[in-house]
């Protein structure tokens, strides 16, 4: 009586486990639109080439940036329209004065993080120090910010440091309309900080990756200075259907049908025995049919006649 109920915990257990587990649906496979390791010149386009450009010499790309300027540093232009995206790129900053603000991200021809569509990444040192921040604004102007103070997502506090190198990641899902920022350090690997905002809205028709400050009128002489590095757009794409291989079929041999030249063997019929019993014959059966008609005929005339 033990095993019985050992094997139904068995079933138990096993079934607690899979509807516990979490299920992922298939969502097709990223292709990268724009990738650059900064080791060749990357052609981007400023407008203020003293302070944002390509460095040879470091294979980095330099930038300073200040509020109320309205300079820009941006990539080629990326064919992508709609659907889930990753945008990832090292960074490294060399000076963050008080008040001053880094952002990169991936936008429509505006460039200005006050107007949609965009996903912009930030490094700001203000009110709660260092910190980091998650911006988007969709088509129909829905703004969500997120930024790494306790105060904005309820966590601890996370800062960042100078002349550290930093790994910035940003998951967009176009199912769940959520984009997810994680910041980590290059050096070791380990996290520093990620969380998430939901967009209320598509994020769709942005064609370049940039960096500067189109739409900040701050304090102008406040500046962040350092290096970018290694940036990568990748975008989902769906999952072509695949045509099955026509195989090849075997084809069906034919016969051709010879003729025979032997004799063919004269077939001899056997009598029947005359002592088998021969079937009645045609004349007894017409005799015996009269008969009963004739005796249907006598019965009646006897009924008609009482």
């Amino acid at each position: 009586m033990k095993h019985p109920r050992i094997l139904f915990m068995l079933i138990l257990a096993a079934a607690l486990i899979i509807l516990t587990c979490p299920i992922q649906a298939d969502t097709g496979t990223q292709a990268v639109l724009y990738q650059t390791t900064f080791a060749t010149d990357p052609h981007w386009t400023t407008n203020n080439p003293s302070s944002d450009y390509w460095d040879p010499t470091e294979e980095m790309y330099h930038f300073g940036i200040q509020p109320s300027t309205g300079n820009y540093a941006y990539s080629p232009p990326i064919n992508f329209q709609n659907g889930s995206f990753t945008l990832e790129y090292d960074v490294i900053f060399e000076q963050m004065d008080p008040g001053a603000t880094f952002r990169l991200g991936f936008t429509g021809t505006d460039m200005d993080f006050n107007k949609g569509p965009n996903v912009i990444t930030a490094f700001i040192d203000g009110k709660y120090g260092r910190i980091m921040v998650l911006h988007t604004v969709t088509e129909n102007a829905i703004l969500q910010e997120v930024t790494s103070d306790t105060s904005s997502y309820g966590g601890p506090t996370v800062t960042y440091d100078l002349n550290t190198t930093y790994h910035v990641k940003v998951d967009y899902n176009d199912d769940a309309d959520i984009v997810t920022e994680t910041v980590s350090n290059k050096q070791t690997g380990g996290q520093v900080w990620s969380y998430y905002t939901i967009t209320k809205g598509s994020l769709q028709d942005m064609n370049r990756i940039y960096l500067g400050n189109v739409g900040d009128y701050g304090t102008m002489g406040l500046f962040a200075v350092g290096w970018i590095n290694n940036v990568r757009l990748m975008a989902e794409v769906p999952v072509a259907p695949t045509t099955p291989t026509p195989q090849p079929t075997t084809p069906i041999p034919t016969y051709v049908i010879q003729p025979t030249t032997k004799a063919t063997t004269p077939i001899v019929l056997t009598p029947i025995p005359t002592s088998t019993k021969k079937s009645p014959s045609s004349g007894m059966i017409v005799f015996a049919a009269l008969g009963i008609i004739g005796a249907c005929a006598v019965a009646r005339t006897m009924n008609k006649k009482r």
